[in-house]
């Protein structure tokens, strides 16, 4: 899997370099919908399994970079860092996170299959936790894994880590929509201080 993403990084790029060819013919908001959903759709596709892989990261990074730069038809050697912040794009590792908890919220709430949804517990689950302070908690059990360099990579351990990251105003939300816009605010905020 980790395997398709350069490949899908120089896809991008080349696909980038075609609407390149063609950004004069489309107003600002009509390109960045292009952008939105023929470039970055497809890299938040499978990001969530290059989460702690610093070499795919810094390949995703530099095509969401070049996506800014096309927006604004700025040169090469302009900083991206204000482009993605008035497009409100996150970065690539902050990608990663809110597709990890989007995807924990949908478990926690019925909205995902039940073989990922049967992965996250809550400590109140486990029998010998139900009478600690942490069982009345909203927080998600965290397995021990025996690998730190692939199990901690794993679904349930990565999904956990994201979601207990999060503050209370944020997993709270009712509805995916809502909590969809509180963690993206909450991540910009984070991302672009």
């Amino acid at each position: 899997m980790c395997k398709r993403s350069p490949m899908s990084s120089r896809l991008q790029l080349h696909a980038l370099h075609r609407l390149r060819s063609i950004r004069r013919s489309f107003p600002g908001p009509v390109l960045q919908s292009l952008l939105s959903c023929l470039v970055l759709s497809r890299l938040d596709h499978g990001n969530a399994v290059l989460d702690g892989i610093s070499v795919h990261l810094k390949r995703l990074q530099s095509v969401i970079n070049s996506a800014a730069r096309l927006v604004f038809s700025s040169s090469k050697f302009d900083h991206e860092t204000p482009l993605l912040r008035q497009l409100h794009w996150l970065s690539a590792p902050w990608r990663i996170n809110f597709k990890l908890a989007v995807l924990a919220f949908k478990c926690l709430h019925g909205l995902a299959p039940s073989y990922l949804a049967d992965e996250l517990h809550h400590p109140a689950e486990t029998e010998f936790r139900q009478r600690l302070r942490s069982a009345s908690s909203p927080a998600l059990s965290v397995p021990r894994t025996r690998l730190s360099i692939y199990g901690d990579r794993a679904f349930p351990v990565a999904a956990a880590r994201v979601w207990n990251s999060l503050p209370q105003h944020v997993t709270s939300a009712s509805t995916l929509s809502t909590f969809c816009i509180r963690l993206k605010t909450h991540y910009h905020n984070f991302c672009y201080p």
